[in-house]
């Protein structure tokens, strides 16, 4: 798949204001600070198209952008910031599961690990839960370019072993916002998962 062009299109704070487009989605979705913003620049080939901060949470509505007229990739809030209060905690967990598990537009899930730590708990809940959501599944792990290359071969294999723990498939693309690692690899993903009519607008 090749980005030849991309927009911002809305942001969402509630199910009632996710896009009405009809168009296939994929969704973003990785602790906060894990590079969700940073990932969707690279992919889109722009610096700015998503806002990038060092605070972590700083995503806290589901931000919505058009690719090629013809696919929606939706930014979703980070799990796991301490600061955020407890409700809104939890309120953004029913928002994410509903969305993961009855979205009839989602066609792929991309799940930002940062590379140099273990899949955390709230990583292995997500696991867990698209182990029954029929859509494709991709991780990428992010800031590769923080660790060797026996580094990034350890990481691998740590993901790969939780991911045969907890029962899941899943693509994995070792990625770097910075040098540009992976970005390809990603989205050949994302567009066969877009195009493939078994996997397309769930029914």
């Amino acid at each position: 798949m090749e980005v030849n062009s991309v927009s911002f299109l809305s942001s969402a704070a509630s199910w009632q204001q996710l896009p009405r487009e009809g168009l296939p989605e994929v969704a973003f979705i990785g602790r906060s600070n894990v590079g969700k913003s940073s990932l969707l620049n690279m992919l889109a080939g722009r610096r700015r198209l998503a806002r990038t901060s060092r605070v972590p949470g700083k995503t806290r509505t589901v931000n919505c952008y058009k690719v090629n007229n013809r696919v929606l990739f939706l930014d979703l809030p980070g799990f796991g910031y301490a600061k955020v209060s407890k409700a809104l905690r939890a309120q953004w967990s029913r928002f994410v599961s509903s969305y993961l598990t009855q979205r009839k537009e989602l066609c792929a899930v991309v799940h930002l690990i940062d590379c140099r730590h273990p899949p955390m708990a709230l990583d292995r809940e997500v696991l867990i839960k698209m182990r029954s959501v029929r859509v494709e599944y991709l991780i990428a792990l992010t800031k590769a370019d923080k660790l060797s290359g026996s580094g990034r071969a350890a990481s691998r294999k740590q993901v790969d072993q939780v991911l045969f723990e907890c029962g899941v498939r899943a693509s994995v693309t070792m990625c770097s916002t910075i040098k540009r690692t992976g970005r390809s690899e990603l989205l050949n993903l994302i567009g066969a998962a877009v195009t493939q009519p078994a996997r397309n607008l769930r029914g």
